[in-house]
């Protein structure tokens, strides 16, 4: 039985060459109804109470249980040159925020010590899930005294969970749409760069669109199921334009590659389909299942990205293998339509320009590959080193924004005049009888315990108390975060009192930002360990089932693992130290986002093996085709340098353009993927990978007896051509 009957993705290829109307309409229509119902559908983010984990995860589920919604704050600071010169446009401001209609329980102007500045604080009518739509008439009218009182030498600055929340989401909705205008006309650039015709480049760029706007439209429908939070539409584009345009890439280099080697438009297909498609359905399942590994991490965060990200590469892998080649067998020689002259001409040495520089970087690293090895390994892991000293916190929107952001700016100043005011911790106890005499004197204690500006509020009917108590420093600082230990300490010591009484059904949780940000980063330190020993586990599998190889299913673990960890070194230097921040537009922010270590481990576990499996695919089909060790390597890589390098710019570009976005996280995200597949792209697939194939010899084939048992991958063996025709680059 022939390779192609064989390869499930050689049989959709043909498939849809030969049935490529049913197979572009049909594709077509996916994504239009997948966008029309996922639109009608609507799509569901998380609320604050599904966010939590742990102790201020379970103070979240019991406001909720009783169906106690925590009102969305605001804090307004006015301030003047001399003691009480605040207290006209306090008044004035307070008669204008009334005015508004949409707030309520404004309280008296709190002054602070000198006497110099006022907080006014008050409330967002409504739920507090709606809070973000109606504050802006409260925004303009702030924004008005703000202009009124700068003549007069009067400061004024807001912050609150409404007016920080509508910031984030107005610009979470800029930076997506500035991914989308920057990211989709540089990836069409490059491909005009490296195809030099216009169709040619508009076909993986197309494909990549189109799968992102179906995605869009099923993550709609999935967020019924898993709630997700603003940035994961970010992640979902991010993911979809860089796998979309790689798989299609690697399709239409090597049909490109046969029609320039003297093959009819249909044997170029099919030997396009049964390698480059396989190794397309091979990458994709692979990034899918490790990407699922985010769902043992216990964070609805990571579900979410888990979630959006395997929608869009399963939806980009199965249009690779089934419309592209149908919309390829449609255009046949007019995929060449609109050349652009002196772009990529038609002559041997543009067509292997990529080869021929391969072939020069090979020569020594193939020559020496022992000092090579070492000489890559040592460059990775100097770039490694910073991460020793890795922090991460769930860095607050002050960080977020950036330090000269309006909203970072009201916020320390308000922090440094009231510590605690923006960001109090907040103990949420709940009894069978919160009127219980045991409960009342545990209230009395953990209030007296909280010190000055404590507040208790106790809903009776809903047998709920809460204590909100204020935090020292800048509320998320180390000062702050010792006063949380020292707080849940004690709420411990109340709840082991009252265990030794009669009051039935005591719980006593400490919730709030800061408490949220630590509970966040201890179970990302306990899920860590089980994702990590999934997607090492599917890595070797995957690798091990397709190449029937354990040296190559090691190897593969180890590179990735030096890739990862050169990149967490990169993000460390830049932004927890600051080390070239401002070249890209960002700053020192002393940590890394808590989120970004786990996640930038699982998606280049995944996205690694576009490279991986499409160029070890093209070394095992030399090597089957009858050529020795190192001259398979050399074949392999160089046939594939074009293909990769192309790839390799395209995820690049399209990672540093989310790196120049303006929420840090979006930032560290970028420059984290885009080094790690800059250096995997060069110095891992182009020098270490080659030079540890070379120095591992016939062991890199081998299959262990007890493995033989593992089904044959056959690969298409290539028809002998006598007349090649003019090269196709």
């Amino acid at each position: 039985m022939s390779a192609s009957r064989r390869n499930l993705a050689a049989r959709l290829g043909v498939w849809s060459a030969h049935h490529r109307k049913t197979a572009i309409l049909g594709w077509l229509l996916f994504v239009v109804l997948a966008t029309v119902v996922g639109g009608a559908a609507g799509t569901i983010t998380a609320p604050d109470d599904e966010m939590g984990t742990g102790d201020s995860g379970r103070a979240a589920e019991i406001l909720k249980d009783a169906d106690i919604d925590e009102p969305a704050g605001e804090l307004v600071m006015v301030g003047s040159r001399t003691p009480d010169g605040w207290r006209d446009a306090a008044a004035d401001l307070s008669k204008a925020l009334t005015a508004t209609g949409e707030i309520r329980a404004l309280k008296e102007p709190l002054p602070s010590k000198d006497g110099r500045e006022a907080l006014l604080r008050f409330e967002v009518k409504g739920k507090s899930d709606k809070a973000t739509d109606r504050i802006q008439p409260v925004l303009d009218a702030v924004d008005e005294a703000r202009d009124k009182g700068a003549a007069q030498g009067v400061t004024v600055h807001q912050f609150g969970d409404a007016s920080s929340q509508k910031h984030l989401k107005d610009l979470l909705a800029d930076d997506l749409k500035k991914a989308e205008f920057t990211a989709v006309p540089l990836a069409l650039g490059i491909l005009l760069v490296a195809f030099g015709a216009v169709v040619a480049a508009l076909l993986p760029v197309g494909l990549a669109v189109t799968a992102c706007v179906a995605a869009f439209g099923l993550l709609g429908l999935a967020s019924h199921a898993v709630h997700i939070f603003e940035t994961t539409y970010s992640v979902m584009f991010l993911m979809g334009m860089a796998v979309g345009v790689d798989y299609c890439l690697f399709y239409l280099r090597r049909e490109r590659d046969e029609r320039a080697a003297g093959r009819d438009a249909e044997t170029a297909l099919r030997i396009a389909a049964a390698t480059s498609g396989r190794a397309v359905l091979v990458s994709g399942l692979t990034v899918m299942v490790a990407m699922a590994g985010l769902f043992l991490s216990g964070l609805l965060l990571f579900k979410g990205f888990a979630t959006a990200t395997i929608l869009v590469v399963c939806v980009a892998m199965l249009g690779s293998v089934t419309v592209l080649p149908a919309l390829l067998a449609w255009l046949g020689d007019r995929i060449d339509a609109g050349r652009i002259p002196f772009l990529n001409r038609r002559s041997q040495k543009g067509a292997h320009a990529s080869g021929s520089i391969a072939g020069k970087v090979l020569r020594p690293v193939l020559a020496k590959p022992a000092l090579f090895a070492v000489a890559a390994s040592a460059l990775l892991l100097a770039l490694a080193a910073p991460a020793v000293g890795m922090k991460t916190e769930q860095l607050g929107l002050e960080k977020q924004f950036g330090s000269d952001a309006p909203l970072s700016v009201a916020y320390k100043k308000i922090t440094e005049e009231f510590p605690g005011g923006p960001a109090p911790a907040r103990v949420v106890v709940r009894a069978d009888d919160i009127q219980a005499a045991p409960v009342r004197e545990a209230l009395r204690t953990l209030t007296a315990k909280a010190g000055d500006g404590a507040e208790l509020t106790v809903h009776r009917a809903r047998n709920v108390a809460e204590v909100e108590v204020p935090l020292p420093g800048s509320g998320t600082d180390g000062e702050a975060k010792r006063a949380l230990r020292d707080l849940r300490a004690d709420v411990d010591d109340v709840q082991e009192t009252v265990s030794g009484t009669d009051a039935a059904g005591f719980e006593a949780y400490v919730g709030g930002d800061l408490a949220n940000s630590e509970d966040f980063t201890d179970q990302l330190g306990r899920g860590i360990v089980p994702v990590f020993a999934f997607i090492a586990a599917v890595t070797f599998l995957v690798m091990l089932f397709s190449f029937r190889s354990v040296v190559i299913a090691v190897t593969s673990i180890v590179l990735n693992l030096l890739s990862v960890g050169a990149a967490y070194g990169v993000m460390t230097a830049v932004f927890q130290h600051g080390w070239g921040a401002s070249l890209i537009g960002s700053e020192k922010v002393g940590a890394v986002e808590n989120w970004i270590p786990l996640f930038v481990l699982v998606v280049l576990f995944g996205l690694s093996m576009d490279y991986h499996v499409f160029v070890v695919s093209r070394i095992r089909e030399a090597r089957d085709q009858g050529l020795p060790n190192r001259a398979a390597i050399r074949e392999g890589i160089t046939r594939t340098a074009g293909a990769v390098t192309g790839a390799a710019v395209i995820m690049v570009a399209v990672f540093a353009v989310f790196g120049m976005l303006s929420m840090q996280d979006m930032q560290q995200m970028g420059v984290g993927l885009g080094v790690a597949v800059l250096l995997d792209a060069t110095v891992v697939r182009m020098v270490l990978l080659p030079s540890l194939m070379t120095l591992l010899g016939e062991r890199n084939w081998s299959t262990p007896r007890y493995l033989r048992w593992l089904p044959q991958v056959s690969h298409e063996t290539p028809v002998p051509v006598r007349a090649p025709r003019v090269p196709v680059p």
